[in-house]
Formats: C-alpha cells, sequence, structure tokens
C-alpha cells in the first residue's frame, strides 16, 4: 500500500502500484518478449488502447512499468520512461525535442557523451547547439535564438560540480516557449527535485544513484505533464530504447535503498570534502556542502543536502592526476559513480580526453582535476588512500 504523502524512504520501498495476483512481496520479473490476449477482440482493445494491457516488451511490461512508476512519483512527475542505459535517456529526450533546423542550448561541463554526440552526430541531421556556463542565468539569456527548441541542463555538472539555478533558466525559458530538461544524476530524488523547481523534462543514468550497485546500466526520463510524456515515450519504443526486465528488477532493488546509502555517503564525502580543502598537495575543491563553493547558496536552495560527489585540482596538474590515479588503493579507479563503493577518475585523461583543450578550458575542466565519488566505506579509509596517493604527487 502507498500514499503520496508518506516519507522519501517509505515511498522508495512501496511505491509503483503493481500488487502481484500470487501475492509476492516484490514485483515478479516479468521475462517475456511477448504477452498472449484472450481473445482476438482484447488484442484489438489493447493495440488500440481502448483496453489497458500489456502487449510486448518494447512497449511496456509490469516489472518494468512498476519502476518507472516509482521513479515518477519520487520525482513529482506525470509519468516515468525506462530506458536501456543514461545515453538511451539522453537521446529519447533529444530526438523528442530537436530536429533539422532547432537549436540546443546546454551547459558547456556536461557528462562527455552527452555533449560529443551532440557535437559530432546530431549536425549530421541539422541540429544546431550552442555550450555556454549555464551558471551564470545571462549566458543562457544570450545563446537563446528563435529556432532554441531545448535547454539542457546538468547540476550539478559533470565533472565541475558547477550548480545551475533550475528555477531562474526554467522562468527564462518558458517566457520563450522553451522545455527544460535536467540531468539529475548527481543528486537522484533523494537529494534534488528538478520538476518542483519548473523544469520540464527530469533524466537520470540509472546506473549511478539510483541502483547504487555498479551492476547494471539503465536510464530514465520523467515527463512533468502528460503532453510531454506522449511526445517522449514513444521515441523509446519506436527507437527500441527499451529496458529488460530483469534489469528493471535490479534498478528497483536498488531503489528501495537509495535514501539510506545517499545519507551515509554524503556524511562521508562532507569530511572528505574538508580533509582535501585542507591538504597541501591539494589547490582547490569544489564540494556544495563547502562555504568555498561559489553556490553554496544555490546548492542550500534547491539541494537537500550536499551529496557524494567531490572534484578537486592537484597541485602538478596532468602528471600529478595521473600519478594520484596509479597510486589509490582502496578506491577503485573506474568511471561511473553513485555506488557504494569509493571511484575515483581524471577526466582529462579519462571521460574527457576527447574534447579540445578549447573545449575543456571553457568547461572548468583543468589538467589536474580528479573527480571523487564517495562511497560508503569507513570514511577513515577512504580518507587514509587519498591521503597515501596524494603523497606520491
Amino acid at each position: 500500500m502507498q500514499d503520496e504523502n508518506m516519507g522519501f524512504n517509505s515511498l522508495a520501498v512501496h511505491a509503483g502500484g503493481f500488487e502481484d495476483p500470487l501475492g509476492s512481496a516484490v514485483t515478479p520479473i516479468y521475462q517475456t518478449s511477448t504477452f498472449k490476449f484472450e481473445n482476438a477482440e482484447h488484442g484489438a482493445k489493447c493495440f488500440s488502447g481502448e483496453e489497458k494491457g500489456y502487449i510486448y516488451t518494447r512497449i511496456g511490461n509490469p516489472t518494468i512499468e512498476e519502476l518507472e512508476n516509482s521513479v515518477a512519483l519520487l520525482e513529482g512527475g506525470f509519468g516515468g520512461i525506462a530506458t536501456s542505459s543514461g545515453m538511451a535517456a539522453v537521446n529519447t529526450v533529444y530526438l523528442a525535442y530537436l530536429a533539422a533546423g532547432k537549436h540546443l542550448v546546454a551547459h558547456n561541463s556536461l557528462y562527455g557523451p552527452s555533449r560529443a554526440i551532440m557535437e559530432s552526430l546530431y549536425p549530421r541531421f541539422g541540429v544546431e547547439s550552442s555550450f555556454i556556463d549555464a551558471t551564470d542565468i545571462e549566458n543562457v539569456r544570450k545563446a537563446i535564438r528563435p529556432n532554441t527548441s531545448l535547454i539542457y541542463l546538468e547540476t550539478p555538472a559533470n565533472p565541475t560540480i558547477g550548480l545551475t539555478d533550475i528555477e531562474a533558466i526554467s522562468k527564462l525559458a518558458h517566457e520563450h516557449n522553451i522545455p527544460v530538461c535536467v540531468d539529475n544524476t548527481f543528486c537522484s530524488p533523494y537529494l534534488q527535485k528538478p520538476l518542483d523547481f519548473g523544469a520540464d523534462i527530469v533524466l537520470h543514468s540509472m546506473t549511478k544513484f539510483i541502483n547504487g550497485h555498479a551492476d547494471i546500466v539503465a536510464g530514465m526520463v520523467v515527463a512533468k505533464t502528460k503532453e510531454d510524456y506522449n511526445k517522449l515515450r514513444p521515441v523509446m519504443v519506436n527507437m527500441g530504447f527499451n529496458m529488460d526486465p530483469h534489469q528493471a528488477w535490479l534498478t528497483r532493488r536498488g531503489l528501495k535503498t537509495l535514501g539510506i546509502r545517499i545519507e551515509r555517503a554524503q556524511e562521508n564525502a562532507i569530511k572528505v570534502a574538508e580533509f582535501l580543502e585542507n591538504h597541501p598537495k591539494v589547490e582547490w575543491v569544489l564540494y556544495p556542502g563547502l562555504k568555498s563553493h561559489p553556490q553554496y547558496e544555490l546548492a542550500k536552495k534547491q539541494m537537500k543536502g550536499p551529496g557524494a560527489m567531490i572534484s578537486f585540482g592537484v597541485k602538478g596538474g596532468f602528471e600529478a592526476g595521473k600519478t594520484m590515479m596509479d597510486n589509490v588503493k582502496m578506491a577503485l579507479l573506474a568511471v561511473s559513480l553513485g555506488g557504494i563503493e569509493t571511484l575515483i577518475q581524471h577526466p582529462a585523461s579519462m571521460t574527457h580526453s576527447k574534447l579540445s583543450k578549447e573545449s575543456k578550458d571553457a568547461a572548468g575542466i583543468t589538467d589536474g582535476l580528479v573527480r571523487l565519488a564517495v562511497g560508503i566505506e569507513n570514511v577513515e579509509d577512504i580518507i587514509h588512500d587519498l591521503d597515501q596517493s596524494l603523497a606520491k604527487v
């Protein structure tokens, strides 16, 4: 049983609305590609939409639908659309709102592939884009054109942890009838709800915090309104971006502990950020929980907490960053984030290495920048590992 007035952790456990006819405490894995109809009339009504029913897993599946309903409820949206990966979620949004002759405005510091495909693939189909520092709303205002059809944000941004004022930019966008999409992967709905601040669409790489165990790849798009949902869902279905039922089941299981996992990781991250800020071999630290963060007050306004993602600069630049990476022992040198384990990576030599120096400089991705995704281990062990690896620099 669920009640929308329940607290977050209660909803995370009980939301979804699926009741198994055999009484299973968890939604079963409907590992099937197709569903049989009662008769020809039933099949016809399912296809026409006159009657609710399942047809084919690419179109809909009970296990996947339960996950979609759960995340949509936690985000405060009309409906969720589960996808096979975070990039499938990104492309679902791009394809729904962009076309030949249309223009995208996006933050210049994004998840690498989100920007790379817009610069390398979408121009083949006549889509234009502008990447600007969206932490300053004036840059967004100047970038809007008559043909702008989508504003796409990440906040906190990947990997610089810059924050964008969702409410202010949504208000500006809506003055021009432009929808706003926010990639909420770094926060999850536990820490931030972009739809509450005026955004129209929110998306996640559920590979990260929502699943939280580094064992699946998955994405989710949540639309605020039925109108936007009806634009987005056909793209996922027709492009074949659908999720697998077992993938959905694992993600739904991870979702149940989202709140308690983030609380522990965030508690650790606050202590780690303070340690880094006082380390002699660290030039700077960007973490929304530190008063030194340039958008510290904005973080308090639109985030429930500062989260578990930290960026910091190692003195010595590119080679210093690589040296630190080569000497961590407990932290995993790996891309991704949001799992129970601490992950560390060096964007200049890894995730953002394909960007030009000009693009990296404009986005604030310096040679010594290190991105740290803090996990739920004992914080003393995380700090010790960082300290001994920095000692090698």
